[in-house]
């Protein structure tokens, strides 16, 4: 069983050519010896797994009190801690005009997924101990453009994204609490602290969505399916 995500995995990073490794994002309360348990934030995780490195995250040793409550680790702040977050995003980060913007950025996005699980492991799928609850590609926008193609090619449901808001959240919290695949850049604060390359684009899909998307690869064009053109339309064209 192990191996499936591997495969499916491998398939992805032969056919679209990709230079990043597909990332792994479990969350578990079971105890798991793979992986690196020093102090990181969520944004660096997704950055260092994305180039062969695994971690395993809980409360401890979170580094970032935004990540943690984002991704379910802790509690969402209240009170003066709630007031710290409104001041530093407004007037420190300055990524929002106000708390009245700030209000809405938290109120019309999706819930975190607080008290999931006691840990969370991020590390490449090729690696992943246990089966992975989201794949996050970290792609060029063409490499996006062919998963999200490939990933909607059976079902044709257009993908209602989240694209606003930390880079925990739209990667990893959003696409955990709904089970829709999203598509983000990510915030502009984690992108610059971890020096994301600049075409860096975040494609985040639910593993159950997986076997689907791998099984497109040999039927639609967005993978390795030929392109086939009708007569008509090609002397149209000319």
């Amino acid at each position: 069983m192990e191996s499936v995500w591997k495969e499916e995995a491998g398939v992805l990073v032969e056919v679209l050519g990709l230079e990043r490794k597909p990332v792994a994002v479990t969350f578990t309360n079971d105890e798991v010896e793979e992986g690196s348990r020093e102090r990181i934030s969520f944004c660096r995780a997704l950055k260092r797994a994305a180039a062969g490195e695994a971690f395993v995250i809980e409360a401890a040793n979170s580094s970032c009190p935004g990540g943690s409550w984002h991704c379910g680790l802790s509690e969402p702040p209240s009170g003066r801690g709630w007031r710290f977050i409104q001041d530093f995003l407004t007037r420190g980060e300055k990524l929002t005009h106000s708390i009245v913007s700030f209000h809405r950025m938290q109120a019309l996005g999706s819930p975190p997924p607080t008290g999931l699980a006691d840990r969370v492991l991020i590390g490449p799928v090729e690696e992943a101990p246990l089966r992975p609850d989201l794949v996050v590609f970290v792609v060029d926008p063409e490499q996006a453009c062919r998963l999200i193609t490939l990933d909607h090619y059976w079902d044709g449901i257009p993908l209602r994204v989240e694209l606003t808001g930390a880079l925990c959240h739209s990667a990893i919290a959003y696409p955990v609490v709904t089970g829709r695949t999203n598509v983000t850049f990510g915030d502009w604060t984690a992108r610059r602290m971890q020096k994301y390359p600049r075409d860096a684009v975040f494609v985040s899909v639910p593993y159950e969505r997986m076997a689907a998307l791998v099984d497109a690869v040999p039927r639609c064009s967005a993978g390795n399916a030929p392109l086939e053109i009708p007569r008509e339309i090609e002397e149209h064209m000319e």
